[in-house]
């Protein structure tokens, strides 16, 4: 048996042996592949929740309704609204614990009425190489990562979704909006509905990875090191230009080093 097979057993008997279980699910790659294995195990003691949050693209919600459809398995979305509270919209270092743990808190709490024993998410083996504060509210909460308990990092997402024929394989990382904003910066609606349309114009464009960080009025600009130079090239740059000043932003720079995971955690390394 392969590496990767000998990964997917693991992940299999570990959820299996749960009983039953709420699935955290984004509609990512990540939480997708929990997502088909927890109802090829359990069937239907296990059930999918996703939030509905203003932190998250309206267009992630409808890919999750869509992927959970083609599971086959229930989707529960909860709507939550964390900029209510302004300990969360202060924007602090630990804002993802903030917001995870009322997520998780809404997810718990649909568990529990449903007598579904555990609360699963997404976190893969990797995913301790990045700052995380969220990880606290899963401890909190009890949460389970069975992708990080069977030792499968990313590309063993990929490999295994591929297999399976989930279509999110392929899906790139789509964290929340708010990560967009440095920390201390107030997060407001208006900004993530200027940064969730400035990436929307610059995916239908082609650009698969990007990243459009708010600074004040200024929109940073991350892509793929290797789309600099078509973003870059004339035509496009000042249509790209054009089009985020007319949402809002005064000034559009684009980010030499190109796309890179948490850039906006750097300024918390030592």
């Amino acid at each position: 048996m392969k590496a990767i097979d000998r990964k997917e057993a693991r992940l299999r008997r570990i959820i299996g042996s749960m009983g039953s279980a709420a699935v955290a699910f984004s509609g990512g790659a990540d939480s997708s592949l929990v997502t088909k294995i927890a109802h090829d195990e359990l069937g239907d003691k296990a059930v999918a929740i996703t939030i509905d949050s203003p932190m998250y693209p309206a267009s992630e919600l409808r890919r999750a309704s869509s992927v959970a459809r083609i599971i086959g398995i229930e989707q529960v979305v909860v709507k939550v609204d964390p900029l209510s509270e302004s300990q969360f919209a202060s924007n602090p270092p630990d804002r993802c614990y903030l917001c995870k743990l009322d997520d998780l808190r809404h997810i718990r709490r649909i568990a529990n009425e449903r007598g579904l024993k555990e609360v699963l998410d997404g976190s893969n083996a990797d995913d301790k190489l990045d700052y995380r504060p969220g990880r606290r509210a899963k401890e909190e909460m009890a949460v389970r990562s069975p992708l990080a308990e069977a030792g499968i990092t990313k590309q063993d997402v990929r490999s295994i979704s591929r297999a399976l024929g989930l279509p999110t394989a392929g899906k790139r990382s789509s964290p929340c909006l708010a990560s967009r904003i440095p920390y201390g910066e107030a997060i407001t609606r208006e900004k993530l509905a200027m940064v969730e349309e400035a990436e929307e114009y610059l995916m239908a464009k082609g650009f698969e990875t990007v990243r459009v960080r708010v600074h004040g009025n200024i929109a940073r600009v991350e892509v793929d090191p290797k789309d600099i130079p078509r973003l870059s090239s004339p035509g496009t740059r000042i249509a790209v230009s054009r089009k985020l000043r007319s949402l809002g932003f005064a000034y559009v720079a684009l980010d030499l080093e190109g796309y890179r995971m948490g850039s906006l955690n750097e300024v918390l390394r030592p």
